[in-house]
């Protein structure tokens, strides 16, 4: 590592939020950057091989979203409609009635997330993020109207029929970064997350999936589930 940033910058932040560094794969760090895109060690990311098994994405704090024609789902402090999220129409109305599921992302979270199945994947559709003054002339207050930047893809899964997978970043900050696939694999790494929190959005359809009891029952009291990434979030209705 280099002496000066783990001295001077990030062995204080280290320390702070507890982060075991022999789980990560050894190397010099010449950024923040560097250190906040750093890999973790494959085996302690283990995941269920099992077909039927759903697995988190990321490490992250994970949300349940039952969809409805009037959901409104809060991602990074702005709420978005489906439509919203997707700026697709008959996408989102083919996921009426399917589930919702928000990973947010903190700065002390490892920032690389993988494939939750075997599948294909079409091309990415990157959406840019929209930041303005609703009502600029209203005295000394500026309602925001605020869209972050996302980019999204359809997953044809073997085992959760078609999913969407999107990656949400701010304005300035959370740059997304996805490799160039067409076919993946279980736990293989999708992307990363550059510096800044990030959020990542998986909907899937009705009637595919049942998610983990304590997770639907946390969100329904607002509160989020702390997950890992490879860890079963759901199982397969059948």
């Amino acid at each position: 590592m280099n002496s000066f940033l783990s001295k001077h910058k990030i062995q204080p932040f280290i320390q702070k939020n507890h982060i075991d560094m022999s789980q990560y794969i050894v190397q010099d760090y010449h950024s923040y950057n560097d250190f906040f895109t750093r890999q973790i060690k494959r085996e302690y990311r283990p995941f269920s091989k099992d077909s039927h098994t759903l697995i988190a994405p990321a490490d992250s704090k994970l949300t349940y979203y039952p969809i409805f024609q009037d959901t409104h789902l809060k991602i990074k402090d702005s709420l978005y409609s489906l439509e919203d999220l997707l700026q697709n129409q008959e996408l989102a109305h083919s996921y009426q009635g399917g589930v919702c599921l928000i990973f947010r992302l903190t700065v002390d979270d490892y920032h690389r997330y993988c494939f939750i199945d075997n599948g294909t994947k079409e091309d990415d559709h990157y959406i840019p993020g929209i930041f303005h003054t609703v009502n600029p002339i209203a005295n000394d207050y500026y309602p925001i109207y605020k869209q972050n930047a996302r980019s999204y893809s359809l997953l044809h899964t073997e085992n959760f029929d078609d999913v969407i997978y999107m990656e949400v970043g701010a304005m300035m900050v959370g740059k997304i970064v996805n490799h160039s696939k067409t076919s993946f694999q279980k736990g293989e790494e999708k992307g990363y997350f550059e510096f800044g929190g990030s959020t990542i959005v998986m909907l899937l359809k009705a009637n595919i999936i049942d998610i983990d009891e304590d997770i639907i029952k946390n969100s329904m009291t607002h509160d989020e589930t702390r997950v890992l990434m490879g860890e079963k979030i759901g199982v397969k209705r059948v």
